[in-house]
Formats: structure tokens, sequence, C-alpha cells
């Protein structure tokens, strides 16, 4: 079965509710513990080279694909418990970043786009 966005939420809330930790899940405290666990993420990859970071090996892999998930599955709580649609919100700042850098004036530059006018 291939998972979606609102299977995963309803897993985690449920899982949420067995426990009764909604309580606990509030944004400012999911929010919080989703930048913990992008923490994480980034100190696995804190001192590799470039390469490396290209090329993990199966054990830090391992460790990358843990963390991923437990910044999907805050991301997607968070999303949840706000109400938010995250792909249509994702796909929203895609289109955005369309308008935004236009690929014939970006193409193989880092250089920021200034914000598009109101």
């Amino acid at each position: 079965m291939t998972e979606t966005v609102e299977r995963l939420a309803a897993r985690l809330r449920d899982f949420a509710r067995e426990r009764d930790w909604e309580q606990f899940h509030t944004p400012k405290n999911l929010a919080m513990a989703l930048a913990g666990e992008v923490g994480e993420l980034v100190a696995e990859f804190q001192w590799l080279t470039p390469g490396e970071s290209a090329s993990l090996d199966d054990e830090t892999l391992a460790r990358v694909r843990s963390e991923l998930a437990d910044v999907t599955n805050y991301l997607v709580r968070l999303a949840d418990v706000l109400g938010v649609d995250v792909l249509a919100a994702a796909n929203a700042k895609l289109d955005e970043n369309g308008r935004r850098y236009d690929a014939d004036l970006y193409r193989g530059s880092a250089r920021k786009a200034p914000p598009l006018p109101p």
C-alpha cells in the first residue's frame, strides 16, 4: 500500500490519542520537537565532506533514514494539528518559487531572488 500524507496523519493522530499525548502536541511543542529532530539530522552530516555526504555508508544511511522519519512525522503531525494540507502548501510554495526563480535567469546560480510583489 502506498502511504498517503492523510493516512500517515491519521496514524500519528491515533498514536498520540492512544497514549494521551494530544495534550502535549501543541503547535509550539511540535515545532520545537521538529526543530530538534532537524538538528539531529543535520548532526549526521556535520563533519562530512560534500563527497562523503553524497555516498553514505550503510550505518550512516540507516541513522539518516531514522532522522528523516522523525522529521517527517513531526512535520505531518504539526500540519495536522494546525489543519494545514502540507502537500497543498508545498505545491503552492513550489509554484511561488517557480515565479520567483525563472529557470532561464537563475540556472546554475545560488543567488536569492527578490520577494514577489504583493
